[in-house]
């Protein structure tokens, strides 16, 4: 670098000797001879002002400035006469012209270069820095790693930092820049156990992952817990379900042997372990306790599984759950060709319910709500709660897992689904609830479930279809030795599991409340005696005959109940059926049924039917008498009633039940074994009932029908089905006169088989 030269300032030369002023001959002074004549006066004059004199004083030398000397000069040996100096720019020291800096500041260069680099590869390495769970000791620390704790004193000597409860030490050095309550990365320099103190530097670090160092203890199964009362155990498993209460955040989490509650405090209503989310692989350690009659762990410290550990957890928890969620193999309640062919979907549909239990999932059970499917709800409610409360370790699992509703409609309507999707969603968000399984049960099998279905599958919610509703169409079949033993129906796009006697060659008779009843006997083969009359009761409540119906009606007559009685079971349940409208009603339910409060049973069937029998009888005496009755050419008896002038509104029965009365007072009058149909209407709606012997001798199917009259009809918006002699029709208001004059020519021309 160039600078001025230190030598010479900067000018070039330097002074080496002094000779005499020729100007002044040594005096200093100029002569008075320059004073004499006019010529240079006036120079002598200017010389008098420059130097402030007066007359009478002698004038210095200008050349010499009044020292009679003058300097000599010569270039400057240091510069060589130019006035600047090549030197090292860091310290300034005299260098050759091609360096820039000296060898000692390039040196010096060079290891700052290298700290920095260092420094720079410090700041982007990414270090392990561990933070102590509350059981870590002493001896579980190590001097080769970095801890995270928090300053809890300052002294001028340093301060204390606290990585746990039980372990602590003093940060020597200046600590001016730290407060108490600062958190700060420390490694340690001296494990003083003789005195339980450690010595702490700081660390500084640029990226750190931070890892919960837990104290090394070996793992305790859940289903081992009840040994382990009062002591520390360790836990690895999966998180079902996160419960934010007022208090402690409560963790639901499973192994591959049962279920366990965690309980976390860090303030009252704060969630703890906020990084924990449901479907996490976890580690926890903590104390094992009792609350509220059940075992629970007070949480010291919980954290994720790497993904390597969590995978094997994950593999080993799904293979215990798969063995555990197998049914037993055991008979059914009575003997039949098409429950045998059924089995194979039937076991398969056990299987994903109880999976659903052991998951921590919802069974979210949805009905038809009429003596059929009430009777099929039942029968799987009494089946899972016992299974659910055994599998859940909250008190009130029962109500957590497990929610069933009825459908008014004999399908999965938008209606119900939206409810369901919602309540799902909801508790997903508040909760932490996985989202559930829906089992529908007398619905779910034909082409008016699908759009429900498909809503649901946008969620990817399992879904298990147990119904005895024609499904359509068979899309594709399995024949052997002339029977079906499996086929495929438009629905199946969208059910996980379907269970229906129509894949299997079977029909309607075989009821929803029977299939029902005989899965939940697969699921839990303990509630047997207490459920194996309900089969007997759905069938008579839906009119099904076959050869199961007669073989359950014997099982309940083994637990004393009469068909007479039975029957009245199933007219009290449609009855309460109709007032409960969108609640389960439980309890009631539990007693009509005869599943629970026995010693209340005969006491409500006996007020229940009593007003059951007047409320019909009122009815049918405002109905009777405007049937209208014919007989078609080809021999079908037909009977028309119109329910919304000729009935009583906004009682039971409703439309529906009171064109199914008008229907069996026929039947009574000409003999069951003639074709008779029979259709009840409003002014947007029909309701059909038909024999058995127009089925089988003309081919009357409900859904054909509707089918039909929606081509014919297209404006009428036309939907509607149900099963083959008994179902429903809906159409716009304004062309019911079209709708209906279709339908009686359609049943009008329909020729023998």
């Amino acid at each position: 670098m160039k600078t001025k030269c230190p030598k010479c300032k900067g000018i070039g030369s330097v002074v080496v000797d002094y000779k005499e002023c020729d100007a002044c001959g040594g005096t200093g002074y100029e002569d008075d001879a320059f004073d004499v004549g006019n010529h240079f006066k006036g120079v002598n004059n200017k010389a008098r002002a420059k130097f402030d004199l007066g007359a009478e004083q002698d004038i210095p030398c200008e050349v010499c400035n009044g020292k009679g000397q003058v300097e000599v000069f010569e270039d400057c040996p240091y510069c060589r006469g130019t006035g600047q100096v090549n030197v090292c720019r860091d310290c300034g020291k005299l260098i050759d012209e091609k360096y820039d800096v000296c060898p000692e500041c390039e040196e010096k260069r060079k290891a700052k270069k290298m700290k920095h680099d260092e420094y720079v590869a410090r700041e982007n390495q990414v270090r392990d820095v561990y933070v102590l769970d509350s059981l870590c000791e002493m001896r579980d620390i190590d001097k080769d790693k970095l801890y995270k704790g928090r300053i809890t004193r300052i002294e001028r000597y340093g301060a204390f930092v606290t990585l746990n409860n039980n372990v602590w030490g003093l940060m020597r050095g200046d600590v001016s820049e730290y407060n108490v309550g600062d958190d700060v990365i420390v490694f340690i320099t001296a494990i003083k156990f003789r005195e339980h103190k450690i010595d702490l530097a700081p660390a500084y670090v640029g990226k750190y992952n931070l890892i919960r160092l837990t104290k090394s203890i070996p793992r305790t199964l859940i289903g081992n817990l009840e040994q382990k009362k009062g002591k520390v155990v360790r836990i690895d498993g999966e998180v079902q379900q996160i419960q934010q209460t007022s208090g402690p955040t409560i963790f639901i989490i499973n192994d591959e042997s049962g279920v366990t509650e965690i309980a976390a405090f860090d303030k009252a209503g704060e969630r703890s372990y906020p990084e924990i989310e449901v479907g996490d692989a976890v580690q926890v350690v903590g104390e094992v306790n009792e609350h509220g009659g059940k075992t629970q762990i007070e949480s010291s410290s919980m954290t994720k599984l790497n993904e390597d550990n969590a995978r094997k957890l994950r593999t080993l928890i799904d293979d215990a759950l798969n063995k555990r969620a197998e049914p037993e193999d055991v008979d059914f309640l009575v003997k039949s060709d098409v429950l045998n062919r059924l089995k194979p979907k039937m076991r398969e549909a056990a299987r994903k319910i109880r999976r659903a239990i052991l998951d921590g999932r919802t069974i979210l059970l949805r009905h038809h709500n009429d003596a059929d499917g009430i009777c099929a709800g039942v029968a799987m409610e009494k089946a899972l709660i016992p299974l659910i409360e055994y599998a859940n370790p909250s008190n009130d699992a029962q109500y957590y897992y497990f929610k069933r509703s009825p459908s008014k409609a004999p399908f999965y309507e938008l209606e119900d689904v939206v409810k369901d999707l919602s309540f799902a969603l909801e508790d997903q968000e508040r909760h932490g609830q996985k989202l559930p399984l829906i089992v529908l049960l007398d619905n779910g099998s034909t082409e008016e479930d699908i759009v429900a279905l498909m809503q649901a599958k946008i969620y990817d919610i399992e879904v298990v279809v147990i119904d005895h509703h024609s499904p359509g169409e068979l899309l594709t079949k399995d024949e052997r030795d002339g029977e079906i033993y499996g086929a495929t129906v438009a629905v199946d796009e969208y059910v996980d599991t379907h269970v229906n006697p129509y894949l299997v060659g079977g029909d309607s008779q075989l009821t929803a409340g029977a299939l029902a009843t005989e899965v939940a006997h697969i699921i839990n083969p303990e509630i047997k005696d207490l459920i194996k009359h309900l089969p007997a009761v759905a069938a008579l409540g839906d009119h099904a005959e076959c050869g199961e119906v007669y073989q359950y009606l014997q099982l309940a007559s083994e637990k004393g109940f009469s068909k007479e009685h039975l029957a009245q079971i199933a007219e009290c349940v449609d009855f309460e059926a109709y007032f409960l409208r969108f609640m389960n009603g439980r309890g009631i339910m539990d007693t009509i049924l005869a599943v629970d409060n026995l010693d209340k049973h005969d006491k409500m069937i006996d007020a229940l039917y009593k007003e059951y029998l007047k409320r019909v009888d009122t009815q049918l005496k405002a109905a009777l008498p405007n049937i209208k009755k014919t007989q078609f050419d080809n021999g079908i008896y037909f009977n028309i009633i119109d329910v919304e002038k000729y009935a009583h509104k906004f009682t039971f029965p409703a439309p529906g039940k009171t064109c199914g009365f008008v229907h069996d007072k026929v039947i009574k009058e000409l003999g069951e074994d003639k074709p008779i149909v029979t259709l009840g209407h409003g002014p947007d709606f029909g309701v059909f009932r038909a024999t058995d012997a127009v089925n089988e001798q003309y081919g009357f199917n409900v859904n054909d029908i509707v089918s039909v009259l929606a081509q014919r009809v297209p404006s009428a918006g036309i939907d509607g089905g149900g099963h083959e002699c008994a179902g429903s029709i809906k159409y716009i208001e304004g062309l019911s006169e079209d709708v209906l004059s279709e339908l009686v020519k359609e049943i009008q021309n329909m020729n023998k088989i």
